[in-house]
């Protein structure tokens, strides 16, 4: 585990450069990962957009900055994301919002597809869903922790429906939307500042 995190971490990128490569597929009419289709460069495309507005808007709360600028662990923060991803262009800008508070917390990104092995081990009820982050000690490099595939309101909700409905319908998915745009990025915040507590 310790060489498969060593590997991906050195062909990790920053979250600019994530960014800038998200920009390069929208412009290309295309995605990052394996499978190439329409729906999923549209999706690429929207995610360009999300990104951008997140970046912009996302407030972290003073007592919450306060606190995350305390921290005093040297950790990576290494997402495992592809460019059509919903849930992620919701979740990364937030994750990035923490990060640049304080230069203990490192934040690098890697693409699903081609670290096939590193998802493997970090998967969500047998599935490889994303966006995945991984909490490592700089030290040790042992995974401390992961977050994802979505925070925990959102995860409730998508149980819950699964649960009365069997699956996920595109209906819901719209909900799921409105309810991160409602949310403002709050419930990530609260998540992670709580995983930085538990550390």
């Amino acid at each position: 585990m310790d060489t498969l995190i060593q590997q991906s971490l050195k062909h990790s990128m920053s979250y600019q450069d994530y960014k800038d490569l998200v920009a390069k597929m929208t412009s290309e009419n295309s995605t990052t990962g394996s499978v190439k289709t329409q729906a999923l460069a549209d999706y690429t495309k929207l995610n360009d957009r999300r990104m951008k507005r997140w970046d912009k808007t996302v407030k972290i709360p003073q007592e919450i900055k306060d606190k995350i600028m305390t921290f005093k662990t040297k950790i990576t923060w290494l997402i495992l994301t592809e460019s059509w991803c919903g849930d992620a262009a919701h979740i990364m800008p937030v994750i990035n919002k923490i990060a640049e508070l304080n230069a203990n917390i490192s934040y690098s990104v890697v693409l699903r597809d081609d670290n096939d092995a590193l998802m493997n081990q970090f998967l969500t009820n047998g599935g490889k869903a994303i966006p995945k982050l991984l909490m490592i000690d700089d030290a040790s490099n042992n995974v401390l922790n992961t977050f994802g595939p979505r925070p925990s309101e959102a995860t409730k909700m998508v149980n819950d429906y699964k649960q009365t409905h069997g699956k996920l319908t595109p209906e819901f998915k719209e909900d799921l939307q409105v309810w991160y745009n409602k949310n403002k990025g709050q419930d990530i915040i609260n998540d992670l500042v709580n995983m930085l507590d538990e550390l």
